[in-house]
């Protein structure tokens, strides 16, 4: 049978290593002082309050038992800097430690709160609060960016409005990280992007909700100012209803929610149906009474007397231009045959004249062509004369000719050579 090594039996289970941290920590932690910033504080249903104590580099789980919690003189809210006396517990099950709190004392506003507000106060004093300054929102948008985490539940959830409310809208989203060191220069890099774009008509940037360190990104300055230079209205939709961030003041337009900026930016397609229906049955309805009234109008006016005064003038008058056409016609026809008339003389005489001149040009071509025929120097040759050369010179006479060299006949159909040439 195997026999259980001695090292693996003093080997602790992790409940045995977890009591041991417990023992250690809790009795060397217990009625401590430590100062921080509170983090989303929530009541329980019991009455318990848990919340986060933090400073810009660490953080730690609190509750304070309801017991505790009633002898406050203080609401505890988001953001505050405190004093918490209590003791450190173990909570085996999880294998986390939590400060039980006793007492809480405020201590100050907590730092990022002072950082929100200090740079509030700046940029409020810059002007770029200004309402002023506020661009409004297109009545009916065609293509809407965003600026936002591409995997976040925000962007799911306004793409999910979008498709109830106005569908035929198309989202054009720049992922970005939303919180963290780097967020703010992503976020402020996406709506850069679109500001050179220009080609959507609304930038909408936000998140879902979070502590204040979470949505601590849209309190930067350079996001603030990145929102300031755009040339496209912002929607500003950061958190839940309550969270209000330094992008909100500086956009155009400030939504409590993500899907609330769908909601703002975007007409319901099912009341514009409605409206459509509405204002077509008014339309319909205007326009009959008009022609109602119209018809009334005209039967009320075929009846007076002075209509019947306009109606005889009117037929005097188109008596008058009838007749006036019928001789304008006349004229027209008998002026026309007298052109044409002189138009076949002019004709006629052109035509006889050209016919003389052809002829003159004609016999004038012959007497030149015959001319020509007798200037010819190959004429003899047409006739059966033959002609002598030597070295290339027509021998006209006897004594040019050179007995002894070679010579060339020339007929009509060739040349035959004599001689060595």
């Amino acid at each position: 049978m195997h026999q259980p090594n001695k090292a693996q039996s003093l080997i602790p289970t992790v409940s045995e290593l977890t009591s041991l941290i417990k023992d250690l920590l809790e009795p060397s932690f217990s009625s401590v002082e430590v100062e921080g910033e509170i983090s989303q504080p929530n009541q329980s249903s019991n009455g318990h309050i848990y919340f986060t104590l933090k400073d810009s580099r660490a953080q730690i789980p609190c509750v304070i038992w309801r017991s505790s919690a009633q002898r406050l003189n203080f609401k505890l809210e988001h953001g505050q800097q405190v004093i918490v006396s209590g003791d450190i517990q173990v909570y085996p099950p999880h294998g986390k430690y939590q400060l039980i709190a006793k007492n809480i004392r405020q201590s100050g506003v907590g730092a990022l709160q002072q950082a929100f507000e200090k740079l509030k106060n700046k940029l409020m004093a810059e002007g770029l609060f200004d309402t002023a300054l506020k661009k409004k929102l297109p009545a009916f948008p065609k293509k809407v960016g965003v600026v936002t985490s591409a995997t976040g539940a925000a962007l799911q959830d306004m793409i999910s409005t979008l498709r109830q409310r106005y569908p035929m809208l198309t989202l054009q989203v720049y992922h970005a990280s939303v919180q963290g060191a780097i967020a703010a220069s992503e976020i402020t890099r996406g709506i850069e992007f679109f500001s050179k774009m220009y080609d959507v008509d609304v930038l909408i940037i936000g998140r879902g909700g979070g502590s204040l360190e979470d949505l601590w990104p849209f309190n930067e300055e350079i996001v603030a100012r990145a929102i300031h230079a755009c040339p496209i209205p912002v929607i500003s939709a950061v958190g839940h209803e309550t969270d209000f961030s330094i992008s909100d003041f500086v956009a155009d337009i400030r939504a409590a929610t993500p899907t609330q900026a769908i909601s703002l930016l975007t007409p319901d397609i099912n009341e514009l149906r409605y409206q459509v229906d509405d204002l077509s049955t008014m339309l319909e309805r205007r326009m009959q009474n008009r022609l109602d009234r119209s018809k009334d109008r005209v039967q009320s006016m075929a009846r007076t007397y002075a209509l019947h005064a306009v109606l005889e003038k009117v037929n005097s008058y188109r008596s008058r231009v009838s007749y006036s056409e019928s001789r304008l016609t006349s004229l027209m026809h008998n002026t026309l045959q007298m052109q044409t008339q002189k138009t076949d003389m002019l004709i006629r005489k052109s035509t006889s004249q050209m016919e003389l001149l052809f002829l003159k040009f004609q016999r004038k071509h012959e007497q030149l062509h015959n001319r020509l025929t007798l200037q010819n120097p190959n004429e003899p040759l047409e006739r059966g004369f033959s002609r002598i050369l030597q070295s290339g010179t027509w021998i006209k006479r006897k004594s040019e000719f050179k007995s002894g060299k070679p010579l060339q006949i020339e007929w009509k159909d060739g040349i035959q050579k004599y001689g060595d040439g």
